[in-house]
């Protein structure tokens, strides 16, 4: 049945409202959350029962590469310590973006070539067609790079423009790979495997030509030269991007797993998952997920922090924050009394299996305050720069992390022995569009 909005319903929409439009200057002149932010309710205090030591913030500008920032983030919390480095030491993030961009193009390639016979209208072709690559990723893309091209100091491979904003880099490879794969399913069709990969080995060529303008060539061998908190010299020559993370870092990166809460009734709990044409590096490191309970999620996430540890973890970022004064509460904002409208019923698993939220940032857990053994709430380092939060940290609700936290990085030997079997468990495989697999 269908029905037009007449006259009568206008009318009617105006009695129903009572003609009652008392917030219309409110919300007119200072936008929806604005007229309804909660300062009274919103627990602000950034005291902490179990804090890691603060350093200063990075800042990814005007990119999608939290994912990256928060992994090499994390790695950083232990270089710093080991080497006595400054706290504003960072790890290159423009190299790993150069190798990732590299990368995920070769994905898109191969993706095109086995999806090749299917129409275009296909809504795996279409899935793929739709966002070719993007700046975003989670943490096993970030484990495929390092595991094959290391990672060098900031100053090795310094920020360029384009790595700090990204927009033009993205627009430009993306209608190259759109343009790219007209020919390659052209050529399944028409040509043997060998002209294939010829011509795939050509395009991968031009597409490392304009990832070395954008970001520079990525060196092969360097000298780490710094000083460190103490004033003290050092260098130390002839390093190689992975002998740099042998030494400097050392983490067995296969020692590292992805944990998510996921309360949809497709996933099991104690269950691996993973995600169709959800990757970067071809041959590399598969994404692979545990799903868990809540409980059990934050019991992980304190232990590590229990251990010294930061923990990567992925949200939706913009539900019911304030950026400004960095705080993640669910009373962050009434809109339902706003709006005299109840917006805040919808359970975690409906929010997910009706697109009203996924992951959609990552960042680092460096904190949590427990009261009676229960946290209440957890402190957060995000890579957007010292202009906001407190110097750039946030505080997040553990209400707030119930309901839009997704996934956490965790040490496998943290785990209890259920879990651990269960994360060796070969994955089910989810569809490409699974909310598990968007990136951050």
């Amino acid at each position: 049945m269908t029905n037009e909005i007449t006259k009568e319903s206008l009318k009617q929409f105006d009695e129903d409202n009572n003609n009652n439009w008392t917030s219309l200057n409110a919300v007119a002149n200072n936008g929806f959350l604005a007229a309804s932010e909660n300062k009274t309710t919103v627990n602000n205090n950034r005291a902490f029962s179990i804090e890691l030591k603060t350093k200063d913030v990075t800042d990814q500008k005007r990119s999608g590469r939290c994912w990256m920032f928060a992994a090499l983030n994390s790695m950083r919390h232990d270089i710093i310590k080991k080497s006595n480095l400054p706290q504003n030491f960072q790890l290159s993030q423009s190299y790993t973006f150069f190798w990732d961009k590299l990368e995920k193009s070769n994905y898109f390639y191969n993706n095109i070539i086995a999806t090749a016979n299917k129409p275009l209208d296909d809504r795996k072709v279409s899935f793929l067609l739709e966002t070719p690559q993007q700046d975003g990723g989670q943490w096993d893309m970030i484990c495929a790079i390092i595991e094959k091209y290391g990672i060098v100091p900031r100053t090795v491979m310094p920020e360029t423009f384009n790595s700090a904003n990204s927009d033009e880099i993205n627009t430009l490879l993306n209608k190259k790979l759109r343009k790219d794969a007209i020919q390659l399913r052209k050529l399944v069709k028409e040509a043997d495997d060998k002209e294939i990969n010829k011509f795939k080995q050509a395009k991968l060529t031009e597409v490392y030509r304009i990832l070395v303008l954008a970001f520079g060539k990525p060196v092969e061998k360097f000298d780490f030269e710094y000083k460190d908190a103490d004033n003290n010299y050092h260098i130390d020559r002839n390093l190689t991007p992975k002998s740099f993370y042998d030494k400097y870092i050392g983490w067995n990166l296969q020692d590292y797993v992805s944990i998510i809460n996921a309360p949809t009734s497709d996933k099991k709990y104690n269950h691996t998952y993973t995600v169709e044409f959800l990757g970067n590096v071809v041959g590399g490191r598969q994404v692979k997920h545990l799903n868990v309970d809540i409980e059990d999620f934050k019991k992980l996430a304190i232990k590590q922090l229990q251990d010294g540890q930061p923990v990567w973890f992925g949200c939706d970022v913009l539900q019911e924050s304030d950026r400004q004064l960095g705080i993640m509460d669910l009373n962050t904002y009434d809109k339902d009394n706003l709006l005299n409208i109840n917006l805040s019923s919808m359970s975690k698993a409906e929010r997910l299996d009706y697109h009203e939220s996924l992951m959609t940032h990552a960042m680092l857990l460096t904190g949590v305050d427990l009261v009676d053994g229960k946290p209440t709430k957890w402190k957060v380092e995000n890579s957007w720069g010292k202009k906001v939060g407190d110097k750039g940290y946030f505080v997040m609700s553990n209400e707030w992390l119930e309901e839009y936290c997704y996934q956490i990085v965790i040490r496998k030997d943290l785990l209890p022995n259920s879990l651990r079997k269960a994360q060796e468990e070969k994955p089910e495989m989810l569809k490409p569009w699974d909310p598990m697999g968007a990136l951050a």
